[in-house]
């Protein structure tokens, strides 16, 4: 998966490596007021500075405003024959997710956003090559995701730009009446995952993290095992994003300019939870009948981008003048409500395999991923590590309609992208929403705050205020009758 976030609007020619003066402001902007501490009260330490941890609050991470609308927990789509479908970012990922929204049935592309003209062009001729009517074109620069958000003929939003846009997009969306999906991290800052929160209550539109890893063969496997209780009582899962991606960070053509990278010299915490997180809360039905509580997280030192500097870069290089914070493996524990634990890791700055860990333990046995391996009473009882691939029964229904599903990363995204828009024509409850794209991304500004301060538990707010108490449908679906 060397491609997991590769969002690339406003990404320029490889002899433009720069990002905009407008995006730089952004990120900086933000940085400075603190970010990944928003909501946190005025004892948090600045998120951009490498000095010693200062006391934190602690408490307030776990305050639960007072709801402003209803709950969207349980919430179907409204059902429709066609889903007219607004794209905005097209460059690495958003340019290879146009060829499989128009590969479902039952979806139109209506409009394209990105201010780079040649993307935006080229995404369109894929939609007349798929025999639909041309869509509209927004490339007049960074905020012309706007008009495309206006427009009274789309029915949901998908961001696919680098993560400094999520939280805007993903808000103007819902305030323009559009259900919205948004590719990992929804937003950077606790008081953002709550503002969208809020504004999903109040619009009645969904918003979602759009975590394809949910869809893997293997999590839907997994998931469909637990829920019949192979495992037994769960205890613990892990999950991971430990992926070698210093030589994609460092080159111009890949990421927009530096803006991947640029992240290390902010954050010291886990800044891309979602991909471990999800499967995981997903077997543990976190949102569902359980609730992750809190986290404590430690991390090494930053020592891993800045040695791939000094071997591959010149001198001259503008990555010099940066200084890496973030910690090269960030190792966090998730408590549950029901006592569960949950490790979750980070990795990008270091040589490695790549590997997402999932892996599930309960009271009859446990499974382990890269490879896939598995160990379950009475089935095994050798002390032997079994063959996973023996448990295709419990494929999920999408894996077994859809046995070899285009598009990258082994079939997910296509199953992602084919399940929702299932959702939306047929009328039916997302498999994930809001609440779960808070609560999986929340990791983000907590790890940071944890290693800021010496390992101390940060609370994780109750997102769903209370209805995580209540047993509801998720990833585990029946396969509709339409």
């Amino acid at each position: 998966m060397n491609d997991d976030a590769q969002h690339g609007i406003g990404s320029r020619d490889a002899n433009d490596s720069s990002p905009s003066r407008r995006s730089v402001l952004r990120t900086t902007a933000v940085a400075g007021a603190g970010l990944g501490l928003g909501g946190l009260g005025a004892g948090a330490a600045s998120a951009a500075s490498p000095g010693p941890a200062t006391a934190l609050p602690g408490q307030e991470t776990a305050d639960v405003p007072a709801r402003k609308g209803r709950t969207m927990a349980g919430v179907p789509f409204d059902g429709r024959s066609t889903v007219r479908v607004g794209i905005v970012g097209l460059g690495n990922r958003g340019g290879s997710m146009i060829d499989l929204f128009l590969a479902v049935p039952g979806v139109q592309v209506m409009a394209v956003c990105d201010p780079v003209k040649a993307k935006a062009e080229r995404a369109s001729a894929k939609v007349s090559a798929a025999g639909q009517p041309a869509p509209a074109v927004y490339t007049n620069g960074e905020d012309d995701y706007e008009n495309l958000c206006a427009r009274g003929d789309i029915d949901f939003v998908y961001v696919a730009t680098p993560w400094d846009f999520h939280f805007e997009m993903a808000k103007t969306a819902m305030l323009n009446g559009k259900h919205v999906g948004v590719e990992c991290p929804v937003a950077l800052r606790l008081d953002q995952l709550w503002e969208l929160v809020d504004l999903s209550e109040r619009t009645r539109r969904h918003c979602m993290q759009l975590e394809n890893c949910c869809y893997g063969q293997n999590e839907l496997r997994v998931l469909r095992m637990a829920h019949a209780g192979l495992f037994g009582d769960l205890l613990h899962g892990a999950g991971a994003y430990n992926h070698d991606l210093r030589g994609l960070m460092f080159d111009p053509d890949y990421y927009e300019g530096p803006w991947r990278r640029l992240w290390h010299t902010r954050l010291r915490g886990d800044l891309y939870p979602n991909h471990g997180f999800g499967p995981v809360s997903n077997y543990m039905d976190i949102n569902r009948g359980d609730r992750a509580v809190s986290i404590t997280s430690v991390g090494s030192p930053a020592l891993g981008l800045a040695a791939y500097r000094k071997e591959h870069m010149p001198a001259g290089d503008p990555s010099w003048k940066e200084t890496y914070i973030e910690s090269d493996r960030t190792i966090s524990l998730v408590q549950t409500a029901k006592g569960r634990v949950i490790r979750l890791e980070h990795d990008v700055s270091t040589p490695h395999p790549y590997s997402r860990i999932n892996s599930l333990g309960g009271t009859r046995g446990v499974f382990e991923d890269y490879p896939a391996r598995i160990y379950i009473e009475p089935d095994h009882t050798n002390d032997q590590w079994a063959d996973f691939s023996t448990y295709a029964e419990w494929d999920h229904w999408l894996w077994k309609e859809h046995a070899n599903p285009p598009g990258g990363h082994g079939g997910m995204d296509y199953m992602m992208v084919f399940r929702l828009m299932q959702c939306m024509r047929l009328g039916l409850v997302p498999d994930f929403d809001v609440y779960d794209a808070a609560t999986w991304t929340a990791p983000v500004p907590l790890s940071h705050l944890s290693i800021k301060a010496k390992g101390t538990p940060q609370q994780i707010p109750d997102f769903t205020r209370g209805e995580w108490k209540k047993a509801r449908s998720g990833m585990d679906s029946e396969k509709p009758a339409g």
